[in-house]
């Protein structure tokens, strides 16, 4: 090898030379021969000694690959490992042939896989010659970016000082950061291993914590490769979303595993906990320590590490970033946005955790608008309440923004159908989100659209979470005033049948309720075009209200008593006051009704023994007066001269009851 032949590459160690336009040739010849004849005849003996030295070379360099396979089955099959050939590997002939594996390696990439493992093994024996394989490494991690950086993660997946060695060439080389990243991140984003055939054909899978271990190593290094800066966003989303993935499950081959990293580096951690720290160390590199300091102070960590609080503790973390970098925060929804697009599963509650709560760092031109629209819309839909909630606190922060509250129309139907929800912070989103929709519409609202809303609204103006009854009742009172199509005739009907438990809550004991239903009957009183109506609210003689509702439309008598029963049972004692005078006045009108007069008497005979002194008291009076109108049987009646007695011996304590001037009429 001292007289290197023409096409041998040179040593790995030895820079390559520059060569400028000018460059003299490296050996003048001492004679130059005038014949024509002995200068062809020497360029074919030059040719057919480099095609003789080329095939030397190519067939040693096939014979160390077939030496470094067999290594190989003995690492597996006997346990030996490069020690049993480190006599070999300090020579600086081995050396030199890894400059002909690389010829050889380019012109057949099944051999890339041996030369990786080759160089590692050369570095274990070399312990002071890390710098001799550089340009070797570089060239091979250039040409087959995924067959390096997975060959080293499979013969190194601890990360060793060989192995490290490689990484920090492989990192700190413009030629060859950016690729072995994207390799790395693809690994990072694979729980529990992530698998790719080498052009070896060795498809042996590659676990998600050996890319882990290798990126800790790493950020302790005191100058931090500038990629990992470039990539920041993604190597931050994967980490995080490892500390879930091996939260919920750790593979019992990746806790062998983990068990050997604990050992090599005496880490007392689970693998969870160990994503973590990666995750801080990665935070402080980029001077973010303050984010760090809050969530410890907040245990927002902890939080992290329970499967049950994680999305709570990223939506923390989130809030914590955004206050400190905006611009990172930005970055980062980017790539999640990205992920949220390629609709994988197991990326879409975690990423839609973080992403609600940097939407604002987002830039919304058109474009951006319509794709974030469009992954929400999807995830709206998807049936997942946690969804659901994200993606609704989402659309609430982004109504403020004019582009995107347009564009929020075509979301609609969507958010009718959630109004039917049982989840009752769902339907109290869902509701002010309508509310802030609907207002900013500035054209007709079709008929279908408005049927469908006030079909859901109905049962919930008595939902028991007063905050989806206030708004349920707001938002009813929104919708009838704003304009609406010609064919008006099942809304109408539906509008009327809002008019009775509108009535009922206008005594609701919560004033804003109360409110809200006053006003909202009399936007229905106005869209009904009842104008007597209008004149007893507007006048607020409520009291009125049940004669005029009963007299309006005799028919429906025994429909409207069927409904106001439940408010007998109203947890509010100003409501089942309320019900029961409704109960007294319905009955003036189901005269000679038995089967109507028996359900009415039934249901006050319950009432009087209620908890209220004042309802008991109300409902025996009311009885007494039905009495006194209809002849009804004495089963019905019986008992009640002795509860009037007890009623009466009572009065000083009764507040509020109009009915007692029945009294003295009952006495007479």
């Amino acid at each position: 090898m001292e007289q290197r032949p023409p096409r041998v590459p040179k040593l790995a160690w030895v820079e390559e030379e520059e060569e400028g336009p000018g460059a003299a040739p490296a050996h003048e010849t001492e004679e130059v021969v005038p014949f024509k004849q002995l200068q062809e005849g020497a360029a074919v003996e030059r040719t057919q000694e480099q095609k003789r030295t080329r095939g030397r070379f190519r067939r040693t360099a096939q014979l160390v690959c077939k030496f470094m396979k067999r290594i190989r089955e003995e690492e597996t099959t006997m346990g030996t490992g490069p020690r049993a050939y480190s006599h070999i590997f300090k020579t600086q002939t081995c050396a030199a042939l890894a400059d002909m594996l690389v010829e050889e390696g380019f012109s057949n990439p099944k051999q890339v896989p041996a030369m990786v493992r080759y160089i590692h093994q050369w570095l274990e024996a070399n312990q002071f010659a890390e710098h001799r394989l550089n340009r070797t490494l570089l060239d091979l991690t250039e040409e087959r970016p995924a067959d390096v950086v997975m060959t080293l993660l499979r013969v190194a997946p601890l990360c060793d000082r060989a192995a490290l060695t490689m990484w920090k060439s492989i990192m700190c080389s413009p030629r060859t950061a950016e690729p072995a990243m994207l390799v790395l991140l693809d690994v990072l984003g694979s729980w529990p291993e992530h698998s790719t055939c080498t052009s070896d054909g060795d498809k042996t899978g590659v676990f998600v914590l050996a890319a882990t271990v290798l990126m800790w190593k790493i950020l302790q290094l005191p100058c931090v490769p500038h990629m990992v800066t470039v990539y920041l966003p993604h190597l931050f989303v994967h980490l995080l979303f490892q500390v879930l993935f091996s939260t919920l499950d750790v593979p019992e081959e990746v806790n062998t595993f983990w068990k050997g990293c604990q050992q090599q580096y005496g880490l007392d951690t689970s693998p969870n906990r160990f994503a973590v720290q990666t995750l801080k160390s990665l935070l402080c590199q980029m001077q973010h320590e303050d984010v760090v300091v809050a969530m410890e102070r907040k245990c927002g960590w902890d939080k992290l590490l329970c499967a049950d609080t994680y999305h709570h503790a990223v939506g923390l973390l989130a809030k914590e970033m955004s206050c400190v970098s905006i611009p990172l925060c930005s970055r980062i929804a980017r790539y999640l946005l990205r992920l949220l697009s390629t609709q994988e599963p197991r990326w879409e509650l975690p990423s839609l955790a973080f992403f609600v709560e940097v939407l604002k760092c987002l830039d919304m031109s058109e474009r951006g608008a319509d794709r974030v629209l469009q992954i929400l819309s999807r995830h709206l839909q998807s049936g997942c309440r946690e969804k659901c909630h994200l993606v609704l606190r989402a659309l609430l922060d982004l109504i403020n923004n004019p582009l995107m509250s347009k564009k929020m129309w075509s979301l609609t139907e969507s958010l009718v159908e959630l109004l039917w929800d049982a989840d009752g912070e769902i339907v109290s989103m869902t509701a002010m989100l309508l509310n802030f929709i609907i207002l900013e519409k500035d054209m007709l609202i079709p008929s279908s659209i408005a049927l469908q809303l006030v079909e859901a609204l109905l049962p919930l103006l008595d939902h028991d979470n007063s905050q989806v009854q206030l708004l349920s009742i707001v938002l009813l009172g929104t919708l009838v005033t704003l304009p609406q199509e010609k064919e008006k005739g099942a809304l109408k009907t539906h509008v009327h049948q809002s008019l009775l438990p509108l009535f009922f809550h206008c005594h609701d004991e919560n004033q804003r309720v109360a409110q809200a239903s006053q006003e909202t009957l009399l936007c229905a009183a106005e869209f009904l075009k009842r104008t007597e109506l209008e004149k007893l609210v507007k006048s607020k003689k409520l009291w009125k209200f049940t004669e005029w509702l009963l007299a309006e439309d005799r028919s429906r008598v025994a429909e409207h008593l069927r409904r106001a029963l439940p408010y007998l049972q109203n947890l509010q004692q100003p409501l089942r006051e309320a019900a029961v005078r409704f109960m007294g006045t319905a009955g003036q009108y189901l005269r000679g009704r038995t089967k109507e007069l028996q359900l009415i008497s039934e249901a006050l005979e319950g009432m009087a023994n209620d908890i209220s002194v004042a309802v008991g008291s109300l409902a025996i009076q009311t009885l007494y007066v039905l009495q006194g109108t209809e002849r009804a049987p004495h089963s019905i009646f019986g008992n009640l001269h002795d509860r009037l007695c007890r009623a009466w011996r009572r009065r000083p304590r009764l507040s509020g009851l109009g009915w007692l001037r029945c009294w003295s009429s009952a006495e007479s």
